[in-house]
């Protein structure tokens, strides 16, 4: 099965899925990892207009390669705050705002408005990405005090060996307090290949889908 395939597969499924749960057809962003950029430029000429990256050195190269107005970078890995304001100036949104100094790092006066997603973190490991779901308010009013950021909502990762659909709800009760703070806040990220049928039922309305449109990833260089 052909990329175009591969696209057209999974979007029917979302479209299944959003039937399913009586909710309008989530945004779909490609997570086009380790993969060169004409494979983005296939995917722009298939229609798609959301792409994800995790890596900053990647994304921007990929970012400066397919300088395409119709398609928005979305950086959806973790983030380090020295590389912020380089992100910055390339991605339409970032998914994985999980600390103070980072909401610090990517705030700018620049008459722009780069998109916030607060990760959270349902696992409760350490080590792992993310604000506890007690601390996203507070971090929430650190985003929606800062210059050049708009708060768009919550993002998140289901645990490794739970069932994906109660942490996607327990992510969608986050998301409720903080739409309380911000109205506007109304974005989940939640759902990838394997589990974004169960993101779309508790509420999903951005979802990061790699191999399952775009095949297996090439050995990272």
């Amino acid at each position: 099965m052909g990329l175009a395939d591969r696209l057209a597969a999974v979007d029917a499924d979302i479209a299944e899925a959003a039937r399913a749960a009586g909710v309008a057809v989530p945004t779909r962003i490609v997570v086009t990892k380790f993969h060169p950029a004409s494979l983005v430029r296939e995917l722009v000429e298939l229609g798609v207009r959301d792409v994800g990256e995790n890596r900053h050195q990647e994304a921007q190269a990929k970012a400066a390669e397919v300088d395409d107005p119709r398609l928005a970078w979305h950086f959806v890995g973790q983030l380090q705050s020295n590389k912020a304001k380089a992100v910055r100036r390339y991605a339409a949104a970032v998914h994985s705002v999980d600390r103070p100094s980072l909401v610090d790092a990517l705030a700018a006066d620049d008459d722009r408005d780069l998109g916030v997603f607060l990760e959270i973190d349902l696992s409760g490991e350490p080590g792992r990405g993310g604000v506890v779901p007690a601390e996203a308010a507070p971090l929430a009013e650190r985003v929606l005090a800062a210059p050049g950021l708009s708060l768009l909502g919550v993002m998140a990762v289901a645990p490794l060996g739970e069932e994906p659909r109660p942490a996607f709800a327990r992510l969608r009760a986050v998301s409720e307090g903080i739409r309380s703070l911000e109205p506007r806040a109304t974005a989940i990220s939640a759902g990838m290949s394997g589990d974004f049928r169960e993101a779309i039922l508790e509420g999903a309305t951005h979802l990061r889908i790699g191999t399952a449109i775009t095949g297996n990833r090439p050995t990272a260089g």
